[in-house]
């Protein structure tokens, strides 16, 4: 990582970029929140000027600066000094890069996911359930392309399920809305896909990605937060009124508590403390909140997607209710209870 100093109006800004991008903007020693534009152009808002820079040419060592829409002032990026490691220090250092690497992690997360499941249950079990949790957060991460929201990928969580995770915040409560609705609804289409191809080929397996691809996005749209049901339930109740969103919240934490209680699910009393730190921080924070609110036709138009989406995984289930397979029965079961 390089650093680059600079002075504009008698503010000193610093700079941190790696080799394409910028990691962080530091004005008069305080952290700054950067915009996309694009690919290559960021900016931001000091002293009421809009303050751009230009990152295409970083792979060259240098960086644009402009204000508002001034040409860009193209400065070279100091390279860090590097020191030369050897030893078992240097190969220290080394083994650690190599463990911080994103693809490595990725990697171990779903091998240890994979051997989890397969010893709890069966190693197709756990190929069907890894398939669906993929699906679900790929869903996720395609929503936040679309808003041009840049991603770090898919992460596997043994024992917990899946995460997307973004290099950028929302901005909107609408984005808030999609992105947690569209891993659900691309689990929707796997079980609608494993529903055909059950029919087409006769094969159980089919019919086992369908449901359990139902079960684990019905689950996960529950209203409780951090699930993604609790994020649509917060950002169309926090868009109605503050204290609208704070009651709507609880009522769902009190929901997940009473489930856990019916069903043992002691992991998800963690996933309900964690989502009412979520709900604290929302509420202190309601009136400084970056988020743009939904309107009215947002907030009729986001109820009805939940409620297709919900409908759509319930459907699936009901339709292997009276199933031998006690696998396929199971879920229709359970939310019956």
């Amino acid at each position: 990582m390089n650093k680059l100093a600079f002075t504009y109006a008698d503010t000193q800004f610093t700079v941190f970029v790696n080799d394409s991008e910028i990691i962080q903007v530091f004005c008069d020693q305080q952290a700054i929140q950067l915009t996309t534009v694009n690919n290559f152009i960021k900016s931001c808002q000091v002293n009421g000027a809009t303050l751009r820079f230009d990152t295409e040419q970083l792979t060259a060592g240098r960086i644009g600066i402009a204000t508002t829409d001034a040409p860009f002032d193209y400065l070279d990026v100091p390279t860090a000094s590097t020191e030369n490691k050897t030893g078992w220090l240097g190969l220290a250092a080394l083994g650690l890069k190599v463990f911080k690497s994103a693809k490595v992690i990725k990697a171990a997360l779903a091998g240890a996911s994979v051997a989890g499941y397969a010893w709890l249950f069966s190693f197709e079990f756990a190929m069907m359930l890894i398939i669906c949790l993929v699906i679900h957060e790929y869903g996720h991460v395609r929503a936040m392309q679309y808003f041009g929201i840049k991603t770090k990928g898919i992460y596997l969580i043994p024992f917990v399920g899946g995460l997307a995770v973004s290099d950028e915040k929302i901005t909107t409560r609408w984005q808030d809305v999609v992105i947690s609705l569209m891993g659900p609804a691309y689990g929707l289409i796997t079980s609608i896909l494993g529903v055909v191809l059950y029919y087409a080929t006769d094969m159980e397996i089919f019919a086992g990605v369908a449901v359990i691809s139902a079960l684990l996005n019905l689950f996960n749209l529950l209203p409780i937060l951090p699930l993604d049901g609790g994020h649509v339930l917060k950002s169309i109740s926090f868009s109605m009124r503050s204290w609208i969103g704070l009651l709507a919240c609880l009522a769902g934490v009190t929901l997940g508590l009473w489930i856990s209680y019916t069903f043992g699910l002691m992991l998800l009393v963690f996933f309900i403390f964690i989502g009412s730190i979520e709900i604290i921080f929302e509420w202190r924070s309601r009136k400084q909140s970056h988020l743009l609110p939904l309107d009215r036709y947002g907030q009729i138009f986001s109820a009805i997607m939940y409620v297709a989406v919900v409908a759509g995984h319930v459907a699936v289930m009901m339709h292997f209710a009276d199933a031998d397979n006690v696998i396929l029965s199971l879920p229709m079961k359970i939310l019956s209870s």
